[in-house]
């Protein structure tokens, strides 16, 4: 099993900046890859961002890229969401997540990933 823990979350208004950590543990050998995704009140879990966590190649969402920046650092199994010039609509939980194998087809749907942290609040005042 692997353990995820989000941090970093928080308020801030808009054209500002939050870093989010996903701390991992337990069988932390099983990461293949880390996303992060998000959920707005009323809406679906979206998918962000994603790291590879050994090579560190990196997808993103078309509507934060540019913006936010996924990083990792692997000896300390944990990985990162840099939020620069955040907006109103970035409001949202955020959950990192960790899966065991990597699909250029289904990176950004849920059921690649097996682990996922408790979620952290990001609010993005105007």
């Amino acid at each position: 099993q692997v353990q995820l823990v989000e941090s970093g979350g928080g308020l801030v208004q808009a054209g500002g900046s939050l870093r989010l950590s996903c701390a991992a543990s337990g069988r932390t050998l099983d990461i293949y890859a880390m996303g992060w995704f998000r959920q707005a009140p009323g809406k679906e879990r979206e998918f962000v961002a994603l790291i590879t966590w050994s090579g560190g190649s990196t997808k993103y969402v078309d509507s934060v890229k540019g913006r936010f920046t996924i990083s990792r650092d692997s000896v300390k199994n944990t990985g990162y969401l840099q939020m620069n010039n955040l907006k109103p609509e970035d409001t949202a939980v955020y959950y990192c997540a960790a899966s065991s194998y990597y699909s250029g087809t289904y990176y950004s749907q849920r059921t690649m990933y097996k682990y996922w942290g408790q979620g952290t609040q990001v609010t993005v005042s105007s």
